[in-house]
């Protein structure tokens, strides 16, 4: 099953909206019209967007699945070359993960700021837990890339 499979399977009010692009109601929030764009990279992996703002990680937790769905399965082994072994890319590529580090830094700033003005910030602990996490899933996927 591909990557675009699974997800398309996954999602309920799937409609395509083009070759390699669906729109579907997004699972992360209340959704009455479809918000959540799904495109197929020419590499096989898969593309979310929702127009409401959640964040891909809040769609794929909302359906049960990790980053690893999004993208192709690879071979266990590489076969090796004059050169050694080929390099195996990131789960993440590196433009995506430094959109997410970007947005999630803004928000703990955001929120550290109103923390150091005395602000009472517990409203926003939803938002600095979530913003942690996604820090830590590019920090350990890029941790353990070669």
């Amino acid at each position: 099953m591909t990557p675009t499979d699974r997800v398309l399977e996954a999602l309920e009010g799937v409609r395509r909206a083009g070759p390699g692009r669906w729109l579907a109601r997004c699972p992360a929030h209340e959704d009455r019209r479809p918000s959540l764009s799904i495109r197929e990279g020419d590499d096989g992996r898969v593309l979310l967007y929702c127009f409401a703002g959640c964040g891909a990680i809040d769609v794929l937790d909302a359906l049960g699945l990790d980053w690893a769905a999004l993208y192709p399965e690879r071979p266990d082994s590489y076969p090796k070359t004059h050169r050694g072994p080929r390099r195996i890319a990131p789960p993440i590529p590196a433009r995506d993960a430094l959109e997410i580090l970007d947005l999630e830094a803004l928000t703990v700033v955001i929120i550290a700021s109103r923390l150091a003005k005395g602000e009472h910030v517990a409203q926003h602990q939803a938002a600095l837990q979530s913003a942690a996490g996604r820090i830590g899933v590019i920090h350990s996927a890029w941790k353990e890339a070669p």
